[in-house]
């Protein structure tokens, strides 16, 4: 079963010497694991920022309730 998880850190925007950004981002996935591998691959293609350039400090899973992404919500609720 999918669960949803809440994963926090931050990304340097720009080459070089850009500035981090904090982000906080909920995605579906299994586990842990896959929940950081969907955000690189989501900034990578998103924001074209290499997997060097992203810094994540905390994963948590989320109870429905909690959940605050309205697409997430939705995809949520088209499951049951």
């Amino acid at each position: 079963m999918m669960k949803v998880h809440r994963v926090m850190g931050k990304f340097r925007m720009g080459k070089k010497k850009g500035e981090w950004q904090r982000f906080s981002k909920e995605v579906i996935s299994e586990d842990e694991e896959g929940a950081i591998e969907k955000i690189y691959s989501l900034f990578g293609s998103k924001h074209r920022v290499k997997r060097t350039n992203i810094k994540i400090y905390d994963t948590e899973e989320m109870d429905e309730e909690e959940v605050e992404d309205d697409l997430i919500k939705e995809k949520i609720e088209a499951e049951e």
